[in-house]
């Protein structure tokens, strides 16, 4: 029963993760038909056909390998600059690409302005930022739900454990009577305290507190703890410098000061507020492990052909997404609503992830036609302001070479990483 569980929660997820991507080319489709632009098909998946039906000019449909979506605006690709002086292999490659598009458009199309390249800027700039725009608003109310219907972990400034000694050797758990007292027992912090300031600046969160630590080195460091209702000065002690997870990157660490205590987590509901904080932390998080991205695939692919373990910090596609979905839903140490809040917030953060991939400025990716249309605008722009001829349209058809590349890298990042997920799944219990 319990595999059934996790098999049926995690194929939910991966549905629900589908509907999300269904939901981002909505957020592509609504305003491109809203401002005029032909909309001639709207997919989910890719490969043959499955299902599909037509409702007045678009073909909505499914395709047999679920793996995404698209929808297609015509006239991405504007016609071919006049007074081309010469051809280039690039200018012959992006002509073969323009007639392929142009074979289906008319000249009812064109006289309409119904073709995207005709349209205005910020029309552009709507339509193209409308899918991810769609993830983040699907990703905020997931969250809203979570925080403000059962509530977030949070760590408050009452500590909820202090280490007392410093154990280097690994296998062993236990203090002995050499082993030295961390800071926080030598401060004579007390399960229980609340942390009122730390070297004089007032605490108002864990968050602030810690940051205070970490920086502080090697520092000396004297806390001011209320105590059964008592206002009680510690005395002065040294952090000590430990390697800890890089706020931003945990699989990273990072050198840092250290107490040795831990504080107490406490469920919270908020309210939109405190989603948009953590939307962007996890934001910050998210675009780190972009920048990462290519290299931690590579450490993946390594790790799976040599046969190490999968970190807790590695990335996974949507198989490995649903997977960890499916173990949430059949952990027996979560109660019904700590494995709902976990997997909403599972799906949120899959969307929120979804968004900001889509915002980088690089063809196929929606952030491309963004950073092209801007592109496009800024040389009309400038032509008006020094009274220079109108360049014309942006001749997006030129990027696809780095579109083809960029495309190609994703595609054999996604097939590794399913390979990864399958053959070596990430293990949270």
């Amino acid at each position: 029963m319990e595999v059934l569980t996790v098999i049926g929660f995690a194929v939910g997820f991966f549905a629900l993760i589908m509907v999300s991507v269904g939901l981002h080319e909505i957020g592509h489709m609504v305003p491109a038909k809203l401002f005029g632009v032909r909309v001639p098909k709207y997919f989910i998946g890719f490969g043959p056909t499955l299902w599909s039906t037509t409702r007045g000019e678009t073909e909505y449909g499914l395709k047999w390998f679920p793996l995404g979506g698209f929808v297609r605006l015509l006239g991405m690709y504007p016609p071919t600059p006049d007074g081309r002086k010469r051809r280039t292999r690039l200018s012959d490659f992006a002509d073969g690409a323009r007639a392929s598009e142009w074979e289906e458009i008319t000249q009812t199309d064109v006289a309409d302005q119904r073709l995207f390249y005709q349209k205005k800027t910020w029309q552009k700039l709507i339509v193209m930022a409308g899918g991810p725009t769609m993830n983040l608003l699907i990703a905020f109310v997931l969250l809203l739900g979570v925080t403000a219907g059962y509530g977030v972990m949070r760590p408050q400034t009452t500590v909820g454990y202090v280490q007392q000694c410093i154990i280097t050797e690994p296998s062993r758990t236990s203090c002995l009577p050499s082993d030295p007292q961390t800071p926080a027992a030598q401060a004579g912090l007390q399960v229980g305290d609340r942390v009122v300031s730390f070297n004089g600046v007032a605490i108002t969160s864990y968050t602030q507190l810690s940051d205070l630590i970490r920086a502080n080195l090697d520092g000396a460091a004297q806390l001011v703890v209320e105590r059964n209702g008592q206002s009680v000065t510690l005395p002065v002690v040294h952090t000590k410098i430990n390697n800890l997870p890089d706020r931003l990157d945990p699989s990273h660490s990072v050198q840092a000061g250290w107490m040795g205590i831990s504080p107490q987590q406490v469920l919270v509901k908020g309210g939109p507020a405190e989603v948009l904080s953590d939307m962007w932390t996890m934001t910050q998080q998210s675009v780190v492990a972009l920048v990462q991205f290519p290299v931690k695939v590579w450490h993946v692919v390594y790790n799976m052909a040599t046969g190490q373990p999968r970190d807790v910090y590695d990335p996974i596609s949507i198989v490995g997404a649903s997977q960890v979905a499916g173990q949430v839903a059949g952990d027996d140490e979560l109660n019904l609503g700590q494995k709902f809040a976990t997997y909403a917030a599972l799906l949120a953060s899959v969307n929120l992830f979804l968004a900001i991939f889509n915002f980088v400025p690089l063809p196929p990716l929606d952030g491309g036609h963004i950073a092209g249309a801007l592109w496009e605008a800024l040389r009309r722009g400038l032509a008006r302001v020094f009274r220079r001829p109108d360049p014309g349209y942006f001749d997006t058809a030129k990027l696809l070479p780095i579109a083809y590349g960029v495309g190609g890298l994703l595609l054999i990042s996604g097939v590794a990483l399913i390979v990864a997920d399958i053959v070596s799944p990430l293990q949270l219990f």
